[in-house]
């Protein structure tokens, strides 16, 4: 995982944009290289305490799968909270594109993140994203 590239605040719209390069294990968005997501959105699917079940996050654009490693077990995560993840971005062509999971924080306490994080998403894109994609 080359951590010198951004980990782009993004929605799952925006993923399905995102293309693999050649040259790199990367992905590319509008010119941008990238292999971490940052994605914020409602646990629609959890997985059991016996490993079963997929683990699905909805953003409200789209659905994703997110892979969590042991680290993350200890904890449980249950459908309806709002979580935060980053992680590296994998495509499927035959199932749903996948985040393997570096971070994530429940931010179910704070109700307000929800309406944020389309600000900041947005932001990010004018700010940092867009004077890329235009020059």
């Amino acid at each position: 995982m080359d951590y010198s590239l951004a980990a782009l605040k993004l929605l799952c719209v925006q993923l399905k944009s995102a293309r693999e390069t050649q040259s790199q294990s990367a992905m590319t968005l509008a010119g941008i290289l990238f292999q971490r997501a940052w994605l914020q959105g409602i646990v629609v699917s959890a997985p059991s305490s016996n490993g079963d079940g997929r683990f699905l996050l909805d953003d409200g654009t789209g659905i994703i799968e997110l892979s969590l490693s042991r680290e993350f077990g200890n904890r449980e995560w249950k459908t309806g909270m709002y979580v935060m993840v980053v992680g590296g971005y994998f495509v499927r062509s035959d199932d749903l594109p996948l985040i393997k999971v570096h971070k994530i924080v429940d931010l179910s306490p704070f109700p307000d993140r929800e309406a944020m994080w389309y600000l900041e998403v947005m932001e990010a894109f004018k700010l940092f994203y867009q004077p890329l994609v235009e020059e």
